[in-house]
């Protein structure tokens, strides 16, 4: 059975996007916590989407390694409703997709 996540991520992307800001993800996982679907929201308001059709870009990729469930205890990380990530899923326009 899938599982849904978000969490807070309180750092900065280290990158040449670094001024996008902290960011929000929401991960759709397996029952092993791999990421099927991920979305990461940017404080800035750019949006990130990754699955098995987009798996990467010039932004990020997919996560290849699964979560680990020791970390979500804790992190600040909540599990959320299926319903409430196909909302996001579906109305968040993704900079990366077209």
């Amino acid at each position: 059975m899938n599982r849904y996540l978000k969490y807070r991520w309180e750092e900065t992307r280290g990158d040449n996007f670094d001024d996008w800001g902290f960011s929000t993800w929401y991960s759709e996982t397996d029952e092993e916590l791999y990421s099927l679907r991920q979305i990461e929201v940017y404080d800035n308001g750019n949006v990130l989407t990754y699955d098995e059709q987009h798996l990467n870009d010039e932004f990020g990729f997919l996560a290849e390694k699964s979560i680990d469930i020791e970390d979500l205890k804790e992190s600040n990380t909540l599990e959320i409703s299926k319903a409430e990530f196909e909302e996001k899923w579906s109305t968040l326009k993704s900079l990366n997709r077209k």
